[in-house]
């Protein structure tokens, strides 16, 4: 494998930051800076959660997509809705690093878990609009729904200084989830012709390179979604990555050409901090 792995941040990636031109990729892993997580903070947890709510079979009981697949066919999806909407119910306190994003004048902020933490840390601010991943379950032939700053629908965000990007949803501010199996079948099946991927996505991408934060690659799905949301932006591209990447993962880094930053990610936050106060 040949893709690059440094020990610290480099300066270019926290002027491009402070530049609007890195777009943040935020991670389940961005919950472990918060001071307080009253909600599931990875894969394997929600999947607890959601086994704790409807026993499924001991053969998929640690596979989310496939334990929401279950209680989907089983219990129904507004079964399944609820279950998310309690597993995240409260808003974890952002973290100094979530509010230090917030301030930069970032183009685009992309988080896939399902916590509303980075809107909690827009709040202070009117300028930006975010826009969630839909399931084809609840809204069949739209892929995408847009809401204001304020939570209600947001008919024309292209003005918006920041756009907050959720591909699989999350808990405010309509409940939208994609987190069964059928869920990503559906959105797999057409996101090599960029169909779920929304146009202003798009377009602003194309100038950006991106920062992996609290991001792991070895599974499938954040493999696919991370290539696909990239597809055709500029770089370059970090990945703050303590632990030595698995095979898959390593292979991912390699044909994306994400540099590897090989701090853990509360160092890495630590890092950018300081940056910042050493620039204000």
């Amino acid at each position: 494998m040949t893709y690059t792995t440094l020990q610290s941040l480099p300066d270019s990636l926290v002027q491009a930051l402070n530049a609007g031109t890195l777009a943040p990729y935020l991670g389940p892993d961005m919950l472990s800076l918060c001071p307080a997580v009253p909600v599931p903070a990875a894969p394997l947890e929600l999947a607890g959660f959601l086994n704790a709510k409807t026993s499924v079979p001991g053969k998929i009981r640690n596979r989310l997509t496939a334990v929401a697949q279950f209680i989907e066919n089983f219990k129904h999806r507004r079964t399944l809705v609820a279950a998310m909407d309690e597993a995240f119910a409260a808003t974890p306190p952002p973290s100094a690093l979530h509010g230090w994003l917030a301030t930069l004048p970032a183009p685009l902020i992309v988080d896939t878990w399902y916590d509303n933490t980075m809107r909690g840390a827009l709040a202070a601010r009117s300028d930006w609009a975010e826009v969630q991943g839909l399931s084809q379950s609840e809204h069949f032939g739209t892929w995408t729904g847009w809401y204001t700053a304020a939570g209600t629908l947001s008919p024309d965000p292209i003005g918006a200084t920041t756009v907050l990007y959720k591909p699989w949803g999350a808990r405010g501010p309509a409940s939208n989830y994609l987190v069964s199996d059928t869920d990503y079948v559906e959105v797999l099946t057409e996101i090599d012709i960029q169909t779920p991927i929304p146009a202003l996505v798009q377009e602003r991408r194309a100038s950006l390179g991106f920062v992996f934060l609290g991001c792991r690659f070895n599974d499938q799905l954040p493999r696919a979604f991370a290539r696909q949301i990239m597809k055709r932006s500029r770089g370059p591209h970090y990945a703050v990555l303590p632990d030595e990447p698995t095979r898959m993962e390593a292979r991912f880094l390699d044909e994306q050409g994400i540099t590897r930053i090989a701090l853990p990610l509360a160092a890495a936050a630590g890092q950018l901090m300081a940056s910042a106060e050493l620039a204000a």
